[in-house]
């Protein structure tokens, strides 16, 4: 069985480290980018099963990434995971993500999550 792919938009360098070393050990393949990284260019070249991402990125806003990739008709059925210490729930559901997780979680959650996202 092929490993799901993991995409990882994340600023906290701390929080991408952490989240590359869980994913890889529930057996996730993980692609982490720089804060700054063009997001909806690496959708196009690795081909995420989900898009992990956090809402706020250094120079970018993950809401108005969603928005990109929901409007780009070769990727917008990209399964999108958002996270955020502020509770922006309703508005990333809202907006086209999949789910949300709210920082600080723990691993259960995020792997709940992952798990209900990539089942739709």
């Amino acid at each position: 069985m092929l490993k799901p792919k993991v995409l990882l938009a994340e600023d906290d360098f701390t929080m991408v480290s952490l989240l590359k070393t869980l994913l890889k050990m529930e057996g996730y393949d993980v692609t982490a980018l720089d804060a700054d990284d063009d997001v909806v260019a690496a959708i196009r070249k690795v081909k995420p099963d989900v898009l992990l991402m956090d809402v706020h990125l250094f120079s970018q806003s993950g809401l108005d990434i969603l928005d990109k990739v929901r409007s780009s008709e070769d990727i917008s059925k990209v399964r999108v995971l958002m996270s955020s210490g502020s509770n922006v729930k309703e508005e990333c559901l809202s907006r086209g993500a999949n789910g949300f997780l709210m920082k600080p979680y723990m691993p259960d959650d995020l792997f709940t999550q992952l798990k209900q996202v990539l089942s739709v």
